[in-house]
């Protein structure tokens, strides 16, 4: 069936909401398949062709508009008819671009286009407190800013700059090679000009056509291009004896036998300053001591914070004194239980 007579989206097999990846997606799967060079089948080469016809027109937003709108009425006559050579669909390097996924070079969008400033990195170091709380900080750092005398032109006033001759303006080179699968265009960023598409044969003094280093800007790009961002990368120093997980805070409160079996009060350190904890009469190892409201800030819930817990953690000595031997033994004694084990070298010598 001839290529006018098929819609569009059924040639490339896609729906009507397809988004442009998708189309192109469809289009790179048509080409590898139907293309002549790989392809030997009679309808190869009409069949490439048409997938090529149907990608020019749906991958352009403009024309694809008017083909929603009008349908082939609105759009014949500017990507070559059935039997058109390939250059009718755009030339080769956008056959590539579709082929390969645009791995010959930059697109022709960018061609001879300012460009933009680079991306800057600020390591920026805060406390465990100031995480919790938030903070503000004055950073300084220098960057690329726009030349006043020129506006970042370049060019000194009452000059500009002119057309690249060895690209046209276009800002890309290519060169042409054969393959298998035919001749492939590789494109790349013309060497006269860096890909801007100008020459700047009068420098501005000031400046010498680059840029002037200030401070507290963001970086511009070269001849007026677009600001690049800052990128602040914040490193919490960690806490002395806190751990954090998300809005929870944790505090491991190591206690001694005694202070477990007879109760006692330990200072907890705090975001917020110390805060005084009592361990009950008979607390037990791994009992949790929930201080609510003492961990960290929620991002989504105004006014609300996580939790501190407190880890009970039991030491048990492993080093006693006589005198403390003496009391442990004579508690266990107390209490029913064996301690110690048979022929320990205090049974040997009879103690």
């Amino acid at each position: 069936m001839a290529t006018t007579e098929r819609d569009l989206y059924l040639v490339l097999g896609v729906e009507r909401g397809a988004t442009d990846a998708e189309i192109k997606r469809a289009y790179r799967k048509l080409a590898q398949q139907w293309h002549p060079d790989v392809n030997k089948d009679p309808a190869a080469e009409a069949r490439f062709k048409e997938a090529s016809e149907a990608y020019q027109i749906l991958s352009d937003p403009e024309r694809r508009q008017r083909y929603d709108t009008f349908g082939r009425a609105g759009v014949d006559g500017g990507a070559g008819g059935p039997g058109a050579g390939f250059e009718g669909f755009g030339g080769f390097s956008d056959i590539f671009d579709a082929f390969f996924g645009g791995a010959a070079g930059g697109s022709s969008a960018r061609r001879g286009r300012p460009q933009p400033g680079a991306d800057l990195r600020y390591d920026l170091r805060i406390t465990f407190e100031e995480a919790v709380h938030g903070t503000e900080k004055e950073i300084e750092f220098r960057v690329l800013g726009r030349c006043e005398t020129c506006s970042g032109s370049g060019a000194k006033p009452g000059t500009e700059a002119t057309t690249c001759p060895q690209c046209d303006g276009r800002g890309e080179v290519r060169s042409v090679r054969q393959t298998m699968l035919g001749q492939m265009v590789n494109v790349s960023a013309c060497p006269r000009c860096n890909g801007e598409g100008k020459i700047i044969e009068t420098p501005c003094d000031t400046c010498r056509g680059d840029q002037i280093r200030l401070s507290n800007e963001g970086e511009v790009g070269p001849r007026g291009g677009p600001a690049g961002s800052l990128y602040v990368a914040v490193h919490v120093s960690p806490h002395a004896s806190l751990k954090r997980d998300g809005t929870e805070l944790y505090y491991q409160a190591k206690v001694s036998i005694a202070q477990a079996a007879l109760g006692t009060r330990l200072t907890v350190p705090t975001v917020d300053g110390d805060e005084d904890v009592e361990i009950k009469p008979g607390t037990q190892p791994d009992t949790e001591i929930r201080l609510r409201g003492r961990g960290v800030p929620h991002l989504r819930r105004t006014g609300t914070r996580g939790d501190l817990h407190v880890l009970v953690d039991v030491v048990v000595p492993t080093k006693l004194s006589k005198k403390q031997r003496e009391s442990l033994e004579a508690y266990a004694k107390d209490a029913g239980e064996a301690v110690g084990g048979t022929g320990g070298i205090r049974e040997k010598l009879g103690l």
